[in-house]
């Protein structure tokens, strides 16, 4: 049972992980064709942001902004990403630990929840939960990448530490690095 239970965890993880790294990926993507809006829109911009020790157990926040391909384009729960679905031209998607709904405080839980950040036809912040126990996500950056001059990227460590509440606790990390920064 002990051995199902981890095994759970690790390919909940490595799908976390997969929206994740997908979400640094595009981080500051801007089309071609929009390249000028955005600037406009706010040259300031930050298409990557880490929030330190925000969510349940101290758990790190991470914030991603980038612009639609011409191809098709999904947000971190599988929606199809559209113009009705960014802010000035920028799609959202975020990625939390939160105390698990519908538990009352007080209560033991087994780990919180993931949730997954993204925008609705409105252009609102939607919160969805993608998996449950995870007892902290650590985000840590790693490196400011110098690549042809101008161009930085970054490299990002991300921890995931899954329990059960009582005898199994996995810890599991991978590195991703940013395509699309300048």
């Amino acid at each position: 049972m002990e051995y199902e239970k981890t095994q759970a965890f690790i390919s909940e993880a490595e799908r976390a992980f997969e929206l994740m790294g997908r979400a640094i990926r595009m981080a500051g993507y801007q089309n071609i064709k929009n390249v000028r809006t955005i600037r406009k829109a706010d040259s300031s911009q930050s298409f990557i942001q880490v929030n330190k020790k925000v969510g349940y157990q101290g758990s790190d926040s991470l914030s991603i902004q980038h612009g639609l391909s011409d191809g098709v384009d999904f947000d971190c729960i599988g929606n199809v990403l559209n113009k009705e679905r960014t802010r000035k031209d920028l799609a959202f998607q975020g990625f939390t630990v939160d105390r698990p709904a519908g538990i009352a405080k007080g209560k033991k839980v087994a780990g919180g929840s993931l949730i997954c950040q993204s925008l609705d036809r409105q252009g609102r912040i939607q919160n969805t939960t993608l998996m449950n126990g995870v007892n902290r996500l650590l985000i840590e950056e790693v490196a400011d990448l110098q690549a042809n001059g101008s161009e930085s990227q970054k490299l990002y460590k991300l921890s995931l530490q899954m329990t059960d509440g009582a005898f199994i606790q996995v810890d599991l990390e991978r590195t991703f690095a940013t395509r699309n920064l300048r």
